[in-house]
């Protein structure tokens, strides 16, 4: 019996080795994948989040411009004041296709973004 009893135990100490190098390799290979995926997602997802950001500035800017323009039209070319001035203007006044409004355009732009918005307003005599 004893020697029964032996062979078991010999056989269970056999069994709890641990983990083999191929296992190792594997699961190495399948985090190291995840975090390739995550890290890309990220960095995507952080890309679009500054354009956004940009795009919301760059926008919330023209509309400014817009308003200005509204007591006094006119066709100017410049740059914003410190923070934004990196960023760039142009601003036209033509006349509408309808009788006696004229359309006020702005064009903001940077480096890589350009908004352009446009708005009716009452000719002014």
């Amino acid at each position: 019996m004893r020697g029964a009893s032996a062979t078991c135990q010999s056989l269970v100490k056999k069994q709890k080795r641990g983990f083999t190098l191929i296992e190792v390799m594997i699961s190495l290979a399948i985090v190291g994948g995840l975090l390739i995926t995550l890290i890309y997602t990220l960095s995507y997802n952080l890309g679009i989040t500054d354009r956004q950001f940009t795009v919301t500035n760059i926008t919330n800017l023209a509309k400014e411009k817009i308003e200005e323009l509204e007591v006094n039209p006119q066709e100017i070319n410049g740059r914003f004041p410190e923070p934004y001035d990196k960023l760039n203007y142009e601003t036209k006044v033509k006349d509408s296709t309808f009788k006696g409004m004229s359309e006020i355009i702005v064009v903001v732009r940077d480096g890589k973004e350009s908004i352009t918005l446009s708005e009716l307003i009452r000719k002014q005599k």
